[in-house]
């Protein structure tokens, strides 16, 4: 049965979902991560986007202006759930309660779009996240090995910026050409997370000259093993895997269009140097397919 976590503000004296306000320069993701855990004490994992919210409202100069709300679903993956912020109760509850407990219209649209989700077996998501090197040393500028060419320092603050992105959606794996560049852009997540890279030879550019197979052999072992992973690697072996990855979308749900529109910008592009491109995938092996897509820029 399905349940969704709903909090009660004193204030305000009414339930809604666990939101809150971005710090300065703050990403949405990070910010919905880290004010769910501030209003229920629990650690979760993002899932697939839901509708956001637009409302209008009274600015501090009382003029009016117009307030959005993003929201993700997501999976309780841990945290104590003791409650210390303005929030004073969190209660799960069936769909029928939730809907009768909500205090304002706009926020039975994300539930709608859970139910409608939970229906298509489309809820229940792990996200697997292809990740471009950041911004490197340009080619002409370096006379060693190709395969040591670092990263500038744009690219290294870009590494950086990837960790509260891949900490948002739970990332557990990762896996990486060998190349300084690549497995640079990725070791700060990996340091932070305590995860060890995984080196794999097929993604780095060399590797997929010598064996144009072998990259997508690595995709397809990911999808298979259905546990939340980033592969990071280079702008030519991105678009094969891109490529296998299309024949994965799930074009029947109703984001579908939304969907296709985000995965074939980022394929066109092969990525931008530094974009994270999160695929939520329901399923694994051979029944792995592709419910809904965000891009991360840099």
């Amino acid at each position: 049965m399905l349940e969704v976590a709903l909090v009660h503000r004193p204030r305000y004296d009414d339930w809604s979902w666990p939101k809150g306000k971005l710090d300065p320069g703050e990403d949405w993701i990070t910010a919905a991560a880290r004010e769910t855990h501030e209003e229920t004490g629990l650690q979760v994992r993002l899932g697939r986007p839901l509708p956001e919210a637009r409302y209008l409202l009274l600015t501090k100069s009382g003029e009016p202006g117009e307030k959005v709300v993003r929201y993700w679903a997501s999976t309780v993956i841990g945290g104590t759930g003791v409650l210390e912020n303005e929030i004073d109760a969190v209660e799960w509850l069936d769909v029928v309660e939730a809907n009768l407990r909500l205090d304002y219209a706009h926020d039975r649209e994300q539930l709608r779009a859970l139910v409608r989700a939970h229906g298509d077996d489309a809820l229940e998501t792990w996200p697997l996240v292809i990740v471009r090197h950041a911004k490197a040393l340009p080619r002409s500028d370096w006379k060693g090995d190709d395969r040591e060419r670092p990263l500038v320092v744009r690219g290294r603050e870009r590494a950086d910026a990837l960790i509260p992105v891949l900490a948002a959606y739970g990332i557990t794996r990762v896996l990486t050409s060998p190349s300084v560049r690549c497995l640079d852009t990725v070791s700060p997540y990996a340091v932070w997370s305590g995860t060890e890279p995984r080196l794999r030879k097929g993604l780095s550019e060399e590797g997929h000259e010598a064996a144009p197979d072998k990259a997508v052999q690595h995709l397809e072992a990911a999808l298979e093993r259905g546990e939340p992973a980033a592969i990071c690697s280079h702008g030519p072996v991105i678009m094969p895997l891109l490529t296998a990855l299309t024949e994965r979308l799930d074009l029947t749900g109703e984001s579908s269009v939304e969907t296709l529109e985000h995965f074939v910008e980022a394929r066109d592009e092969k990525l931008v140097k530094g974009e994270a491109l999160v695929c939520h995938v329901a399923g694994v092996g051979a029944q792995a397919r592709i419910v809904a897509v965000e891009r991360h820029l840099p």
